[in-house]
């Protein structure tokens, strides 16, 4: 067995992502081009089985959709973000709700890490996941 210095071995553990997203066939694309960089990406379907899967998983990241017919986005947030096992996970809002407005409110007012507008393509989602995951480990 090989002994990898602590940094080494924390860069060959896959980031663990949660998708919570009402559609189905987003949890898979979204599965798709982040499994392909290598990140562990597991789907919740709607705000109930999200914050559930959150508290049960303690992902290193959730990609959160905000339209969602049992619970909104931003009710999952606040209840995320009131549960001290929860409080510290990242937040990137993706969204088909894209007026400025809302990606004002979900940046500076609640303080979401990121924002991404649906449709979005592949760079843009890789781009954002792959900068908040680097934040997270430059403060920790």
């Amino acid at each position: 067995m090989v002994n990898l210095p602590a940094a080494k071995m924390e860069e060959k553990v896959a980031k663990r992502i949660l998708c919570i997203e009402d559609e189905p066939e987003m949890i898979d694309l979204i599965r798709l081009i982040l499994g392909r960089r290598g990140f562990d990406v597991s789907g919740a379907a709607g705000g109930t089985a999200g914050i559930k899967a959150a508290r049960e998983q303690l992902p290193d990241l959730v990609l959160l959709d905000l339209m969602m017919p049992d619970m909104d986005g931003w009710e999952v947030y606040q209840q995320m973000k009131a549960n001290e096992a929860t409080r510290n996970i990242p937040v990137i809002v993706v969204t088909a709700k894209a007026q400025s407005i809302d990606k004002v409110l979900g940046l500076h007012i609640a303080k979401v890490d990121d924002y991404i507008s649906k449709p979005f393509s592949p760079q843009e989602l890789i781009n954002s996941v792959e900068k908040v995951i680097n934040q997270k480990k430059a403060v920790s």
